[in-house]
This record gives C-alpha cells, structure tokens and sequence, in this order.
C-alpha cells in the first residue's frame, strides 16, 4: 500500500490498554494517518507496543519528552531509533547540547527518522508561566524554538498560536501541533484549534486524539478532517 507522503494527521494513542491501541489500528488506513505513542502505553507495555503497531504498517511517533543529561538522552534516543520509529521527541528545556545529543543518536541509527523538540505543553497558560516564576509563554517559546533551530533538528512540538512568534527568526523547522479539535472543547489544553485553522497557522501535523479515539466510526472523523484542509 502505497504511503501518502504529505500525510499530516498523527492519531494520538492515548489509552491504558493494548487491546484498545490495537483495535483502533485495525479499523486505520496507514496511508491516511500515522500513530504516537505516550508515555502511557509506552511505560506499560514496552518496546513492544511499538513493534505490535507497526505490523499494521502504521509510521510511530515516540512522544517521550526525553530530558535529561547529554549523554543519558543519546543512549535513549539509539535504543529508541532502533525501534524503526518514525518521529521521536526531546524537551528543549534540557538545552542546546541535549539537542545536539539527539540528532546525534538519529543520525548514527537513521537519518530520515525525525527528532523534534518540545516547547511548552499546550496545557500551559501565560498563569500557569508567572507560577512557575517565568516570563510570557511566547518569550519562553521563542527561547526553546531558538535552541531547535540552532541545534538543527527537524521541528518542535508547539501550539498553533505559537508558530507565528517562532516563523520570526526560523522557517526551517516543521511545526507539530497538539491540542487540534473539530469542536470549540478544550479538555487539558489551554486553547484547541480546528484542523483548517491549525493549518492557516503554519502547522506541518496535526495531533488529533480523543475526536478520533472516541468515535464510533474513527475513519470517519479523520476523512471529515481530510475534508478540512
């Protein structure tokens, strides 16, 4: 089955049980949608529920957040590009060297693969950033989104609102947007966005999760979104 290379919607697997993960994936077409894989499903069932997903030819998003020292996050990251994953992500909290740690580790298993990096989590507001004795949300945007660019790696997580604050230095960087909605629900995130709109923005992917994930009939919704851009 031939894959569609533009494909721009990743299907969050955000469930607690394999069976849940795996029946979703059977009722996906692969050319359609690629799949992430939290820390959830990751912590619980391993390197395997990888494996086990990409039997049905599904492209991974390993959404891991690795953080941590250099040399610790290159480790992570050659065990993790060997899984085949598709996309895998850092904190850009953990600097310019961590970064270059990971694209380092991408490199030496597969250049094409994907590194990308965090920003802030879109459940973040500019409240929730004067708590934690930081400046706006989009100053500390700008300042990580810095640290992707010069560390050259392929694009970070952000918000849609957030693209047009970074596209002022960098346009070199694909931008992967969680918190995409078909409707106005916000759940844990402090703003959400429609596909069309996400897109107008400047987003590169579109995260979708429980508008796919709950549905009864998922192909269906991500048709409607197909629709929408």
């Amino acid at each position: 089955m031939e894959r569609i290379v533009n494909n721009k919607i990743i299907v969050a697997l955000d469930y607690s049980d394999i069976k849940q993960a795996l029946s979703l994936s059977e009722k996906l077409d692969p050319t359609y949608c690629r799949l992430k894989v939290g820390k959830q499903l990751f912590t619980k069932y391993g390197p395997s529920i990888v494996s086990d997903l990409q039997k049905n030819n599904f492209d991974i998003f390993l959404d891991l957040k690795f953080h941590d020292i250099p040399t610790t996050v290159y480790k992570a990251c050659v065990e993790a590009y060997n899984l085949g994953v598709w996309m895998l992500n850092i904190h850009l909290l953990g600097g310019y060297e961590m970064a270059i740690a990971a694209k380092e580790a991408r490199d030496k298993v597969n250049k094409e693969a994907k590194i990308i990096g965090v920003t802030l989590l879109t459940s973040h507001s500019n409240d929730s950033m004067s708590h934690l004795g930081m400046q706006s949300r989009d100053d500390v945007v700008k300042g990580l989104s810095m640290i992707a660019s010069k560390a050259e790696i392929d694009g970070v997580v952000c918000s849609p609102g957030d693209i047009k604050a970074i596209n002022t230095f960098s346009n070199n960087l694909d931008f992967v947007t969680p918190g995409i909605r078909l409707d106005n629900e916000t759940d844990d995130h402090s703003k959400s966005y429609n596909p069309k709109r996400a897109l107008e923005l400047g987003s590169s992917y579109l995260v979708v999760g429980r508008p796919i994930t709950e549905a009864n009939d998922p192909m269906s919704v991500i048709s409607q979104i197909k629709s929408m851009i």
